[in-house]
């Protein structure tokens, strides 16, 4: 479920409210970093109960219709379409997610007038009409349209995110990752599919896990020994005048650098960069970039870093 960045981002976020907190303890922040994992991977499986959930609100809002005491036409013969939408339909049914759900006791069952306002805002959307209009039918066409309805409303809507924001801090950044690993999860139902086949929580679960350990014990072990260096690159800066995300994004680079021999100097300096730009200064990019590039070669050259592999070894 989480690639490279994604991991380097889980860190970059524990160590920075590490460095806020002056009373915490590094074995706190480690379980900060493994908890905010767990909720990521909750939130997966909530996203994708959420669909299921919307399947409900649509056949009682069908069932509430034939009872009215005039019902019209359409209450007597309404569109069955998204009810019957075939992906949807796997989810709903799947034992692998009934049984995920429960061990991690998720749940939408006290959230049902969210559910509700939920679906009345699909049923106004763009995507919901044009696919219930739409006279074609089919798989294909089913998930496609799912996935559709869910990429371009139901991720964004407001409710959902503000709801969201409500029940967890750890998921202020994580609705991208896991909404693309919803829609991942839906291209992997096909006609045949009885069941769903769920994301892991790792791709890799030996190498990722290690990378993530290691990259969080070694920015620690190191920003001592990491804070003279950058103080001695970055030309007319104090430490106390670099901004606290550039100063852990250095700190991150440099252990990155040094521990996984592996992992070529380009993309760790690429990545942290990329890093930089989103989640601190305008100028930080910059930065990051000029004070990385003389570092990276100085430490090269004593044999601080060194790489091995293929194509690795300069």
């Amino acid at each position: 479920m989480f690639n490279r960045r994604q991991l380097r981002i889980k860190v970059l976020h524990v160590l920075y409210a590490f460095h806020a907190d002056k009373d915490g303890s590094v074995e706190d922040a480690h379980k900060l970093l493994m908890a905010s994992l767990e909720k990521t991977y909750d939130l997966y499986l909530l996203l994708l109960m959420l669909i299921g959930e919307l399947q409900d609100a649509a056949i009682e809002r069908i069932e509430a219709g034939r009872l009215k005491q005039q019902p019209t036409k359409e209450d007597l013969h309404p569109n069955t379409k998204f009810v019957n939408n075939k992906p949807l339909r796997v989810i709903i049914k799947s034992k692998e997610l009934a049984k995920e759900a429960a061990n991690r006791n998720l749940g939408w069952g006290q959230e049902q007038d969210l559910i509700k306002r939920l679906f009345k805002s699909l049923v106004a959307s763009e995507e919901y009409v044009a696919y219930m209009e739409n006279e074609e039918r089919g798989f294909q066409h089913d998930r496609e349209s799912l996935n559709r309805m869910y990429r371009k409303h139901i991720a964004n809507d407001e409710l959902l995110q503000d709801w969201m924001e409500e029940q967890s801090i750890l998921w202020s950044d994580d609705l991208d990752l896991a909404s693309s690993i919803v829609l991942k999860t839906v291209k992997t139902i096909n006609e045949d599919s009885d069941d769903l086949v769920l994301s892991g929580m790792w791709k890799e679960e030996g190498d990722d896990r290690e990378f993530l350990e290691q990259l969080f014990s070694k920015t620690l072990a190191l920003a001592g020994e990491h804070d003279a260096h950058i103080e001695a690159a970055a030309s007319n800066w104090d430490l106390d005048r670099i901004a606290t995300m550039d100063l852990i994004l250095l700190r991150m680079a440099l252990a990155e650098a040094r521990t996984f021999e592996t992992v070529p100097l380009k993309v760790t300096m690429n990545e942290y960069i990329d890093l930089a730009k989103f989640y601190s200064t305008e100028k930080s990019g910059a930065f990051v970039n000029g004070v990385l590039d003389k570092l990276f070669a100085a430490l090269k050259e004593d044999g601080t870093i060194a790489k091995t592999g293929r194509g690795l070894i300069e």
